[in-house]
């Protein structure tokens, strides 16, 4: 049975209807979903298994039957550990209903089905008695409830309800504890995630609005593996603080609450951003610990495990405020029933309540809903800038009428600085619109852009006064790409615009070029490969129908991943394997690419990365990808500012490195739909090279 999916695609901007087979979204949710990642955490998973063998051995020691449970089961692993252990019945609760069926049948497989029971509801709609869902309460907790900030999954009204409902009075819990860390930093690379800063252009300076500076920003949590920001990027400004801790065998409130900790600050410098993490204390006595510190923590830092589905969390504070050496400073923390927020004090400004009634920070000024960190990043970015400003620069005269294409992009605020006569930008929505026109009025320009809140193909001569576009520029930055080549949106935008342009009219960019490379990852790979437990315990962990799930959505397409967060080495050369003219309307015709890279280093090949190169003009370029050349060991570095292309193979490919063997392509850009179909494989050849 088909199902008709609406979908707006990113590339064209159409919508499009998709056809479906009924079983579509179960795979893909499924493959979506951070639970190969987990199952591939083999510290989170052997220290869960030492936590649970340990709890169910003390309710035996009481002389007692084992009850247990699992809350948020996922695949059942915890439950299946659970009766491994010696527990009598377990029951396994899990809401996302395709997820508990895999559940029931991977229980099945393993032979467990008859001492554990899935439910698939919320866990505060369970209910206790005979022929209700649980016969009788637990008297072991188990749960893996957690996010990356600890409680965004809600993980305290659960336990609230489950100590109110499901348990019984002094139950054991696994974890038993967690505790929350934190520590005041000063680092202009995370803080330019959070404000915009001036920018110079050619001499004037533009200054951000006093709204965005003032605002306290986004309120979701920033997570990243903070392992990969190196400790030359910030300097520690006070020691690390024990924020607070829960303790998940007693009841737990869900009400908000506020925790301060009260240090000297270490070195003189902006307090900016804390950095937070949290750790699981498996078993009462503290023994067995699973913590999230990031690997300079660590003696050995290639001992830190390494965990994609929690990962760090970064705060911003509502602004940077100048600290000194010996200053005496409080750092609260609070919390709601799902997120925490940070605020920095001195001990003349705490007053008795505030603490409890300071409300969580929410953005007022719409820029933190418009741009996301990372944007803020690249708008950030000094020498970004000065590559568009000089493109700019370039190609514009006194009488250029300037059209911009792009998504709360300064380029038509660049353009009025540099001279142009007329400066248009159309905007995708209101709220994108207020932003640059904040940015304008702050720096007294109102006139100088006139921004338009209309889709290209809207667009009519009345719109541009009767001008006709001598400079079409975008960066391109669009809010609905996920994919590096969904920007090729703006090469639609220039098609459906193709009436308004002068026939000698500048496209900025000109071009733009797709490249790959071939890798091998630190970790990465760990997210699309078979999944080992933990030692001493062995079960299938997925069921064909879930391994399905997976194998389904990494043999058909890329998915998108900031590498900077995930080393990997490139196995060959990096490539050019398509272009895509911006100065041509988007043809009719397929462009289809075919040919193969040679491994050059030795390794184990996991996928294929990539990323599209913007030409600006003949002599400038801005890369999305590599932002340096490869090193002789094959290390990449990689823009922070946009997500690259993933494609995963099967199975992962040792090289030898002496060119005998390749990764092979087969990339066919689809006008119509603004698809790029690709297939890569591995293959042994004497002779290997790139064709048309």
């Amino acid at each position: 049975m088909k199902n008709f999916c609406g979908r707006t695609n990113p590339t064209t901007g159409a919508l499009d209807w998709v056809e479906e087979s009924e079983e579509y979204d179960y795979h893909q949710e499924i493959a979506r979903s951070c639970y190969a990642d987990m199952l591939h955490d083999h510290d989170r998973n052997e220290k869960y298994y030492q936590g649970i063998r340990a709890a169910v051995a003390r309710v035996q020691a009481r002389g007692e039957k084992v009850i247990v449970l699992d809350i948020g089961t996922g695949t059942g692993l915890l439950s299946m550990m659970a009766v491994t252990a010696g527990a009598d019945f377990c029951y396994a609760v899990e809401v996302f209903k395709p997820m508990a069926d895999a559940a029931r049948c991977i229980v099945a497989k393993n032979g467990f089905a008859d001492k554990i029971k899935i439910i698939d509801k919320h866990s505060t709609d369970i209910t206790v008695g005979p022929g209700e869902d649980m016969e009788v309460k637990a008297n072991v907790l188990v749960t893996e409830l957690f996010d990356t900030e600890l409680i965004g999954e809600g993980a305290l009204p659960s336990y609230e309800h489950a100590h109110q409902s499901l348990v019984q009075d002094g139950c054991e819990a696994v974890p038993h504890r967690a505790t929350v860390y934190a520590q005041l930093v000063e680092s202009p690379l995370l803080w330019s995630w959070a404000q915009l800063q001036p920018v110079e252009v050619d001499g004037t300076r533009l200054s951000p609005p006093p709204a965005v500076g003032h605002c306290s920003g986004a309120h979701s949590v920033c997570d990243i593996q903070l392992s990969q920001v190196s400790p030359r990027s910030f300097t520690l400004l006070g020691p690390l603080c024990t924020m607070f801790s829960v303790d998940f065998s007693k009841p737990v409130s869900s009400a908000p609450q506020s925790y301060s900790s009260h240090f000297v600050a270490q070195m003189n410098g902006q307090a900016q951003v804390v950095l937070s993490w949290w750790e699981l204390d498996m078993d009462p006595s503290g023994a067995v610990v699973c913590t999230m510190a990031p690997s300079w923590t660590y003696p050995q830092p290639k001992m830190a495990p390494w965990r994609d589905h929690w990962m760090q969390s970064v705060y911003f504070l509502p602004g940077e405020s100048k600290v000194t050496e010996g200053q005496e400073l409080t750092l609260t923390v609070y919390h709601d029933d799902y997120s925490l927020w940070y605020r920095l004090q001195s001990p003349s400004q705490q007053h008795p309540r505030g603490d409890l009634l300071l409300s969580r920070p929410c953005c007022v000024c719409q820029a933190h809903l418009v741009w996301t960190r990372p944007r803020f990043g690249e708008l950030n970015d000094k020498l970004r800038t000065e590559s568009y400003v000089s493109a700019l620069r370039s190609v514009l005269k006194e009488d250029s009428v300037c059209l911009g294409v792009s998504d709360g992009s300064l380029l038509p605020v660049f353009a009025h600085v540099l001279g142009a006569k007329k400066v248009f930008s159309l905007e995708n929505s209101r709220m994108s619109k207020q932003v640059i026109e904040q940015v304008l009025e702050s720096n007294s320009m109102r006139g100088g852009v006139e921004l338009l809140e209309i889709r290209p193909e809207q667009l009519t001569n009345n719109d541009l006064g009767g001008e006709q576009i001598s400079v079409l520029m975008g960066e391109p930055h669009f809010s609905t790409s996920l994919l590096p080549w969904h920007a090729l949106f703006f090469w639609y935008c220039r098609t459906a615009l193709a009436g308004f342009l002068r026939p000698d009219a500048t496209i900025l960019p000109c071009s733009a070029t797709l490249h790959m490379v071939a890798v091998e990852f630190q970790d990465l790979w760990r997210i699309r490969a078979p999944c080992g437990i933990c030692e001493g315990f062995d079960v299938t962990p997925m069921d064909e129908m879930v391994q399905k799930s997976l194998d389904f959505r990494e043999s058909r397409e890329a998915e998108p991943h900031p590498l900077w967060e995930y080393p990997c080495r490139a196995l060959s050369q990096s490539a050019t394997v398509m272009t895509f003219d911006f100065t041509q309307c988007v043809p009719q015709q397929p462009i289809i690419r075919r040919g193969s890279l040679p491994f050059i280093r030795s390794g184990c090949c996991h996928g294929v990365a990539l990323w599209l190169e913007y030409h600006l003009t003949q002599d400038v370029s801005v890369s999305t990808g590599l932002t340096g050349p490869i090193d002789e060991q094959g290390h990449c570095e990689w823009s922070r500012h946009r997500k690259q292309g993933v494609y995963f193979l099967r199975s992962g490919w040792q090289s030898s490195g002496d060119g005998r063997a390749a990764v092979s392509y087969d990339i066919t850009f689809q006008p119509a739909s603004g698809d790029i179909k690709m297939d890569f494989s591995v293959e042994q050849s004497q002779t290997v090279g790139g064709t048309l």
